[in-house]
């Protein structure tokens, strides 16, 4: 009745054949399920009942097995849970003489002990598998195991045991041979200078290993009518369906023209596309270009180690081409994302798309509803570069996903360093979508420093707002502005927390243009526009020099735009070793230095390391220390990261000529302010 290897339910031939392929399979190891049915069923009616119960929970729940467990565990669990639902309580009705006894014997223990008795030595699982299947711990199926092995000793011998009761614990374990050495010899020792546990061990080593195993060789013969009632039930079952299916098809043919009219007439005028999508696309993020005609719908599937990957859909635009994916995790229940250049490649980018440009980055939205719904689902997206013609062929490579963690405090769920290998390849059409450009006639200030507004894009899979900072004021330049949200028509969109670029130097040579990126916006002709601003990151000049060399005795301390800021040890050697500290936070201007070393030669001497600390503070002054774990950067509220030490070791630099100069700091101010923006429309589509 063993089973060493069982070959499981193949997805293809599910696919194929539906439950068909689970009544061949049972059909194939019906011996081994029919005789662990008579350990539950009093008769051939209420064993074809249990097969074809089963027979029809295993093809339903086909499609939730994960492959956590052995396919042999996963479906004898579901056959055993029919059979509880089956089982009576007046014994067992086996006739056959030679092994009467012994199943009788079994029948007269209580439920739990005939299961431990019958998955461990009738059926052969081990003692991790039978307690898995039952639900319990290791240590609870031993002593079922124990007071079952007993029972039927009992029953078929009329006698007790007799031998050391503090050795009785033991019997089990000797058994599975799964005892520890030194506990193992002391045991043995005992039994060879006890007589009675010697006859205990036998009896339990003949019922276990012997009677149990021996169920097999009961004259079991499976009745060749079984299978052929359990397959014409499942017929019957079908022919029924069948009935029902062509009266509800008699009335659907009634308005199935008109509906599919009405449907046609729809999607030519605009009507329907909105409503079908939201019927038919079960990724939020794909529906919502689907049902403003964007992009083009895919059914791509390729699975390689344990993982089910699907490509659902494509956008294309002049800035990136969005690749919307389904991760199904098979064998756990882990969800999976991917990340350009992480493991995801396009094999023909060289001749299809723009090198020189650098996709955005897509970050794995974990709090989306669609996934939440399972454990081993993950909808996500992807950006590749742009296409350099009209249209391509993508042939699209993965061979590495990564982990998203389960922790609800972090929003990004990352899991750094866990990964997932494997080989999923693709090849699918993109068809660039034009974009709409709008010039901006504005300039603004900011801390003095003059920003000009020049191009608001419309793109189908973002909305740009492009400017420039002026660099004529030496004393004070921004070094990036962050806007939190655009709004155009009344509509908001958020800005893309990492989407702002250095574009280039223009003409101009004082002005440096910039562009940020927002959520797209669908079929909206700009009439107003506002954008919020979050924060500015400013670099000031603030030259201040300190001799450090001479006697100077340490640790120095100066005052340095509202900071107290110590250099804390200079230490002699062929290297010198400086620590410079500013944890005076209250007063702070600036959230780092810029700073260099000089002595008395022309050469400025080389800085061979920096070591940096600091800490992240909120608008409520409630301090984060980044290097103590990851912190959630997106759940704070204007946050502020400020550099306390500098470790350095500084090569070439004579100690008693020592300086430090300091040339000004970097400052991240947050700004309340909306912007009023007047877009001039300039062309339909780019050119």
């Amino acid at each position: 009745m063993i089973l060493e290897k069982v070959e499981p339910i193949s997805t293809a031939s599910i696919q194929e054949k539906g439950i068909e392929s689970v009544v061949d399979w049972f059909d194939r190891y019906k011996d081994y399920f029919y005789t662990l049915g008579w350990f539950y069923v009093q008769n051939q009616q209420q064993m074809e009942e249990l097969f074809y119960r089963c027979i029809v929970k295993v093809h339903k729940e086909w499609p939730r097995y994960k492959g956590g467990v052995s396919f042999r565990i996963w479906v004898t669990t579901i056959f055993i849970e029919t059979a509880r639902e089956l089982s009576l309580d007046g014994g067992l009705q086996v006739h056959e003489d030679t092994r009467q006894d012994l199943f009788e014997a079994i029948d007269s223990l209580n439920s739990d002990e005939k299961e431990a008795l019958v998955l461990t030595y009738a059926v052969g699982f081990t003692l991790e598998e039978a307690a898995r299947i039952l639900g319990i711990s290791a240590d609870k199926i031993k002593g079922l195991l124990f007071s079952g092995i007993k029972s039927v000793r009992n029953k078929l011998y009329g006698t007790d045991l007799h031998g050391c009761v503090e050795y009785h614990r033991h019997y089990i374990d000797y058994l599975e041979k799964s005892m520890d050495r030194p506990v193992k010899i002391e045991f043995e020792m005992h039994l060879y200078n006890c007589p009675e546990c010697q006859a205990d061990l036998g009896s339990f080593q003949e019922v276990a290993m012997a009677r149990l195993n021996q169920v097999e060789e009961v004259d079991l013969i499976v009745p060749s009518q079984l299978m052929e009632n359990v397959k014409k039930r499942l017929a019957e079952k079908k022919e029924h369906r069948k009935k029902k299916t062509k009266k509800r098809t008699k009335w659907a043919l009634i308005f199935s023209g008109a509906f599919v009219f009405l449907l046609a007439l729809g999607f030519m005028t605009g009507a329907l596309p909105k409503a079908y999508y939201a019927w038919t696309e079960d990724d939020e993020q794909l529906r919502s270009f689907l049902q403003e005609g964007l992009g083009e719908r895919l059914s791509l599937e390729a699975e390689s180690e344990g993982v089910l990957l699907k490509i659902k859909g494509v956008v294309a635009d002049d800035f990136q081409t969005l690749v919307f994916y389904e991760i199904h995790s098979l064998e756990e229940d882990k969800q999976y994302f991917m990340g350009f250049d992480d493991g995801v490649s396009v094999e023909n980018e060289s001749d299809i798309m723009k090198t020189q440009s650098y996709p955005l980055y897509s970050f794995p939205d974990a709090e989306a509803e669609m996934n939440k719904n399972a454990k081993n689902v993950f909808y996500g997206k992807v950006s590749l570069r742009p296409l350099e013609e009209d249209d391509g062929l993508i042939k699209l490579r993965i061979t590495r996903i990564q982990e998203l963690t389960n922790d609800p405090g972090y929003r990004f769920a990352f899991m750094p360093g866990e990964y997932k290998t494997g080989n999923w390849s693709f090849e699918f059409p993109a068809k660039k979508q034009p974009s709409q450009e709008y010039t901006i006639h504005q300039q603004k200030e900011i801390e003095g420093v003059p920003v000009r507004m020049d191009k608001l894009v419309i793109a189908p899979t973002t909305t740009i707002l492009q400017y420039a900072i002026n660099t004529e004021k030496m004393e004070k330049r921004i070094d990036g502005v962050n806007f939190r949200t655009l709004e155009v028509n009344k509509k908001e969109m958020k800005a893309d927390l990492y989407g702002s670029q250095f574009m280039d130097a223009q003409h101009e040579n004082e002005w440096m243009a910039y562009q940020t990126y927002f959520d797209p916006l669908f079929g909206e002709k700009p009439k107003e526009v506002k954008a919020q601003l979050e924060s500015v990151y400013l670099s000031v000049v603030k030259p201040e020099t300190i001799d450090l060399g001479g006697n100077q005795k340490f640790p120095h301390t100066i005052e340095y735009a509202g900071s107290s800021i110590t250099i804390d040890k200079v230490e002699d050697g062929p290297m010198t070793n400086v620590v410079i500290s500013d944890k005076d936070l209250e007063n702070r201007e600036y959230e780092s230095l810029q700073f260099d070393f000089q002595d008395g030669s022309a050469a400025y001497p080389s800085i061979s390391y920096v070591d940096t600390k600091g800490v992240l503070i909120d608008k409520n002054g409630v301090e984060y220390d980044p290097h103590s774990g990851p912190v959630d950067y997106e759940r704070l509220e204007k946050p502020r990261y400020f550099v306390t030490e500098h470790k350095l070791g500084i090569e070439g630099l004579e100690k008693k000529d020592m300086k430090l100069k300091i040339s000004g700091y970097n400052a991240l101010k947050y700004v309340e302010e909306v912007w009023d923006l007047a877009p001039v429309k300039v062309s339909e589509e780019k050119e």
